[in-house]
């Protein structure tokens, strides 16, 4: 249990980390408009998202064209950390830049192949 909890936080204490799950909490999000919002690229957005997903925080699943990522709702510790992260990221003007973007983002355009 305590190598868990110590994994969780490893893999929370990166700030675009942070950032992705502070907007995994107000919905599901692909890759693309991952890369989008955080400006950086498909190969770190990927990387920061499979830290979180060996750690159980996120889990991928398949939506018709795209693969979203959503928070862990089973995870017992993310539960308990969601609330910290939330109130924290208010507080934030980058983690609410994030939200603004995302809120304007276009799934339809950004994911053009």
């Amino acid at each position: 249990m305590l190598k868990e909890l110590e994994n969780i936080f490893k893999a929370l204490s990166d700030k675009n980390r942070l950032r992705i799950v502070n907007m995994l909490c107000q919905k599901p999000l692909c890759v693309c408009e991952l890369t989008y919002i955080l400006r950086l690229s498909q190969s770190t957005v990927s990387g920061h998202l499979k830290v979180l997903k060996d750690t159980d925080i996120v889990i991928a699943q398949k939506d018709k064209l795209w693969v979203e990522y959503i928070l862990n709702q089973s995870n017992p510790w993310l539960n308990e950390i969601l609330p910290i992260i939330k109130s924290q990221a208010t507080q934030d003007s980058l983690m609410e830049n994030d939200i603004s973007i995302m809120e304007r983002a276009d799934r339809n355009q950004l994911c053009k192949k």
